[in-house]
C-alpha cells in the first residue's frame, strides 16, 4: 500500500532522510519508531507530498505520490500530534467541516459525521466548543476529524499524548477497530507498550535510515538481551559487581540507588545462577523479578538511545 524507495531529504547541510526504504502492506497497523530528530515527521510529510524531497520515490495505493495526487489524498486520513481543530466551531461543526473536505453529498456526509461521533464516544459533547473539553475528549475529537471520511490509510502521530488512562484505552481500542474495519494505519508513539499492543509490524528509524523492521517477535530476536533481571533494595560492592559481571551469560550490569539491573543473553537458569551468587556472597536484597525482552530493550540496544532523547 505504501512504498518508500531511497528517499533523501536535506535541509541545507543537514541530511534528514538518508536513502530511507520502507514498505507498508494493506491491512497493517505499522509502528514507526525513532528518537527525536530521527526523521519520522519528515518521512510522513514527504509521504503526504507536503515536503519536496531531493531524491527517491514514494508510491501510495500503487500510484506515485505528488502534490496534486488528489485522488490518493482523498483516501488518506491524518491525526496530527498537535490537536488541529477550530476553536470557533462546536464539536459537531468541526467534524462536519473536515468531512466536507472529502464528501460533498449532504446525506452521506451527515451519516459519516454521525458514525464518527459514535465511534469515538463524544455524542454527549457535540454542542460544546473544543476549549470546553478535557484533554482526552479533545484527542477523541481530533481523531474523529481525521477518520470521519473512512479513509483507506490513516496516519496517527502520537494520538495518546497527555491523555488519561481511560481515554488512552478508548483510543487504542478504536485504532484496532478501525484496522478491523479495513483501514491500514501508520502509528507513531513514544509509548512502547502501546506499540506492542496494537502494531502488527514495526520499523525503527534513526539518522534518517530504517535500521530495523519486522514483527515485535522478529525485532526482539535481533538483540542480545534475552532476559532482564531486576533486584531491588540491594547493596553491593564494586568487587561483587565484578563477580556478577563474570557470571555466565551476563553481559551488562547497571547499579543505581540500590537497584541492580542485570541483562543476560538467552539461556536457561539465568535467575538461578544470579540467586546462587547472592547466597554464596551473603548479599541481602528485596524484590526480584525477571522480564523477557521488550520493545524498549530492542530500541535501546539497536539505537543506543532512550526513546525520549
Amino acid at each position: 500500500m505504501v512504498k518508500v524507495e531511497n528517499l533523501v531529504k536535506r535541509y541545507g547541510g543537514i541530511v534528514a532522510l538518508d536513502h530511507l526504504n520502507m514498505e507498508i502492506g494493506e491491512g497493517e497497523v505499522f509502528g514507526l519508531l525513532g528518537p527525536n530528530g530521527s526523521g519520522k515527521t519528515t518521512a510522513i510529510s514527504c509521504m503526504l507530498a507536503l515536503l519536496k524531497y531531493d531524491k527517491g520515490k514514494i508510491e501510495i495505493f500503487g500510484e506515485i505520490m505528488r502534490p496534486d495526487s488528489y485522488n490518493v489524498k482523498r483516501q488518506i486520513g491524518i491525526v496530527p500530534q498537535n490537536v488541529a481543530v477550530f476553536d470557533e466551531l462546536s464539536v459537531y461543526e468541526n467534524i462536519d467541516y473536515f468531512c466536507g473536505l472529502y464528501i460533498k453529498n449532504k446525506s452521506k456526509k451527515k451519516k459519516l459525521v454521525s458514525d464518527a461521533i459514535e465511534f469515538v464516544g463524544i455524542g454527549k459533547y457535540t454542542k460544546m466548543k473544543p476549549q470546553q473539553l478535557s484533554g482526552g475528549l479533545l484527542r477523541r475529537l481530533n481523531i474523529a476529524c481525521g477518520i470521519v471520511h473512512k479513509p483507506r490509510l490513516i496516519i496517527m502521530d502520537e494520538p495518546t499524548v497527555a491523555v488519561d488512562p481511560q481515554s488512552r484505552n478508548k483510543i487504542l481500542e478504536g485504532i484496532q477497530e478501525l484496522n478491523h474495519m479495513g483501514s491500514t494505519i501508520i502509528y507513531t508513539s513514544h509509548y512502547m507498550e502501546e506499540v506492542e499492543q496494537i502494531c502488527t509490524r514495526i520499523a525503527i528509524i534513526d539518522g534518517g535510515r530504517c535500521i530495523a523492521n519486522g514483527t515485535k517477535e522478529e525485532l526482539k530476536s535481533m538483540i542480545k538481551t534475552g532476559e532482564t533481571i531486576t533486584v531491588e533494595n540491594i547493596t553491593v560492592s564494586e568487587e561483587q559487581l565484578v563477580g556478577i559481571r563474570s557470571i555466565q551469560h551476563v553481559f551488562d550490569v547497571d547499579y543505581k540507588t540500590n537497584v541492580l539491573v542485570i541483562r543476560c543473553s538467552s539461556a536457561r537458569h539465568n535467575l538461578v545462577r544470579i540467586m546462587n551468587y547472592m547466597q554464596e556472597n551473603d548479599i541481602s536484597f528485596g524484590r526480584v523479578f525477571s522480564e523477557l525482552p521488550t520493545l524498549n530493550d530492542v530500541f535501546l540496544e539497536i539505537t543506543g538511545k532512550q526513546l525520549r532523547d
